[in-house]
């Protein structure tokens, strides 16, 4: 694998160092030439990588190095000591150690020194804790971005699916009352801007599932696809998206009929990420559309149960960090002016 030194890296947040990110992203590393993997920097306290990896480590102090070193050793840039460190057992120092590397991430992110930023794992209790007050990590990417959370568009993406759940963690008896035409309306766009800016599609084709089974069954088995739904797909087809449903979502996971599309829109949680999860479950990535920067996540949790054992899997790491570097490419592609 050649390396290009004058690259800008990925930046990459280890999450909670209790967590698996510092084994997954040492262990990234450490495949980079068999998933031909661009230069990247780990984020966040070198303990945390010593504990669990005894592979070589590099400190760096400024990402210029990263190129350069990243050929024999996994560059990190140490921001703080998170005090005694046990796999799998969370502490609050730890937590405000996995907070200062979020927001270092996005700092050097925004101001272009890393060419996209992936997220790892963090515990939202231990966050809590210390007086952390978003839901999660993607309304405090939005915030910082100066972007508002509702057009933070999360997508699941993988080899052969991308889907959004429109409404995302809420209960089930919920998602009829937040399910708006207008949400419908703001997230497709994001989305086919997104398909087009950050994955390179010219003419992105996007499915609606129904929300009801049978897509409501001509309002016999319920009335969302027509009082909510179909006017939300003839506002967009009108502004020239291409867009179909809603769709029966039996059938739209299904192969051949799931392969029509570029992203297909779910009306709730379930519903997106149960099948692909199905399909995806070792490669799958979130990452986040309509953000000024490029940011991706492997799609799983801290796994305290298993840190520091030599059980993680580095493959939505591994995954998260090339999606990343695709699409900070195709998103560079689209922005350089015409010849």
């Amino acid at each position: 694998m050649s390396i290009d030194e004058h690259r800008r890296p990925i930046a990459v947040t280890m999450g909670d160092p209790a967590g698996v990110g510092p084994e997954v992203t040492a262990r990234a590393w450490a495949a980079r030439r068999e998933h031909d993997l661009p230069p990247f920097v780990a984020i966040g306290d070198i303990a945390a990588v010593d504990a669990v990896w005894d592979g070589p480590v590099a400190r760096v102090g400024d990402l210029k190095d990263v190129g350069r070193i990243f050929a024999g050793a996994l560059p990190v840039l140490h921001l703080e000591d998170s005090g005694p460190l046990t796999p799998g057992s969370p502490t609050a120092a730890g937590a405000t150690c996995a907070l200062h590397s979020l927001e270092t991430g996005i700092g050097l992110t925004r101001n272009q020194a890393s060419a996209a930023l992936v997220t790892g794992s963090v515990s939202k209790h231990a966050l809590h804790g210390i007086g952390y007050t978003h839901p999660g990590q993607t309304e405090f990417i939005a915030e910082r971005c100066g972007v508002t959370a509702t057009n933070a568009v999360m997508m699941l993406a993988g080899p052969s699916l991308r889907v959004v759940p429109l409404t995302v963690h809420i209960p089930l008896s919920d998602v009829s009352e937040r399910l708006t035409t207008e949400l419908i309306v703001a997230k497709a766009r994001i989305v086919a801007r997104g398909l087009r800016r950050d994955f390179g599609i010219d003419t992105p084709r996007i499915a609606l599932a129904g929300m009801n089974p049978h897509a409501g069954e001509n309002g016999q088995l319920g009335d969302e696809e027509d009082r909510i739904m179909r006017p939300a797909v003839a506002q967009l087809a009108s502004e020239g998206v291409l867009i179909e449903g809603p769709v029966a979502a039996d059938a739209l996971f299904a192969p051949g009929i799931r392969d029509r599309y570029d992203a297909l829109l779910c009306a709730y949680h379930d519903q997106a990420l149960a099948p692909f999860k199905a399909l995806h479950f070792h490669d799958g990535v979130n990452l986040t559309l309509g953000l000024p920067i490029i940011r991706t996540s492997p799609d799983h949790g801290t796994a305290f149960n298993i840190a520091g054992t030599g059980q993680a899997d580095p493959g939505p790491t591994i995954a998260a960090i090339r999606m990343a570097a695709q699409m900070a490419a195709a998103r560079e592609r689209s922005c350089a002016p015409a010849k």
